[in-house]
């Protein structure tokens, strides 16, 4: 059985629903309080085991490559003034990981944007982590949950969470039958299904293991909705070759794609923070007078 190595992360997207922010900056790097959302993906796929690990980009998004980049310049400047903890956690940035890039020319969906790695992956199983999903867990990482379960069942794994029924037609939703602890066997996908006709509530939610079989599915998989290649579609066809389970991963999720899930993301990270907590604490309780 072959481990899993490799992830790709998506991020060509251009982030309309943060103009203007994004129209320079990608969105990938808006910071949760002082780290780039894209950060807190690199660290959970490494944390995870992964070796090498391919970021999906595009137009305008040199800043990415930037800051997993070696900066000796900012270095040199850190080690002058003595500020070793700050030099540390930059050296520690673009050590994490080996880091790739494979520019995605035209926006034609997610199918798409995970093709464009074909070359990157090999013939070999992989994760794939949206930039706009952050999950957080102090003890087991998302990600590591999800290929302890593949490493038990040896085929393609989504990570999904329950959600309120009202908010189905906002994901992809399974179709699947509960066989033990938080493992479900899937039957099925429907992608952002109406309420009335959702077979469950349980969500795909940014994270996933797949089988290379999906490389040459894609290649087939003709565009769907909007014109793009939708990796839903494929994986619904992949399920007719192989067995797909999908995990109920454990942490807080926050989608961070969303206005109102980045201010909740950059809320609950600095009340996790030593250093902020008591004071933002004190400012936020003066917000209910």
């Amino acid at each position: 059985m072959k481990r899993i190595r490799k992830a790709i992360i998506p991020a060509a997207g251009l982030g309309t629903r943060f103009l203007p922010a994004t129209k320079a900056t990608p969105k990938e790097m808006l910071p949760v309080v002082d780290t780039p959302a894209i950060q807190y993906i690199v660290e959970e796929a490494a944390k995870s085991g992964i070796e090498d690990i391919v970021i999906i980009s595009g137009r305008g998004k040199r800043a990415i490559e930037d800051h997993f980049d070696k900066s000796y310049e900012l270095e040199d400047v850190l080690l002058k003034h003595n500020k070793i903890s700050e030099l540390e956690e930059i050296k520690g940035i673009s050590n994490m990981a080996n880091i790739y890039y494979v520019r995605q020319k035209e926006a034609r969906g997610l199918g798409h944007a995970i093709h464009c790695a074909k070359t990157f992956i090999g013939n070999e199983p992989f994760a794939v982590l949206l930039g706009d999903d952050i999950v957080y867990n102090e003890g087991k990482p998302c990600l590591k949950q999800l290929i302890d379960c593949y490493d038990e069942y040896n085929t393609s794994v989504l990570g999904v969470q329950t959600v309120e029924a009202k908010d189905v037609n906002k994901y992809g939703i399974v179709n699947g039958i509960h066989i033990e602890d938080r493992v479900y066997k899937v039957k099925g996908l429907v992608e952002k299904p109406p309420v009335e006709e959702s077979p469950s509530n349980v969500a795909i939610l940014g994270r996933y293991i797949i089988t290379p079989q999906i490389f040459k599915i894609l290649e087939e998989t003709k565009p769907g909705k909007g014109g793009e290649i939708q990796l839903t579609d494929a994986l619904l066809k992949l399920i007719d070759e192989e067995a797909m389970y999908a995990y109920d991963f454990e942490g807080t999720r926050y989608d961070v794609g969303d206005k109102l899930g980045f201010l909740k993301a950059t809320v609950e990270y600095a009340l996790r923070r030593e250093d902020l907590r008591d004071g933002f604490i004190e400012y936020l309780n003066t917000l209910k007078k």
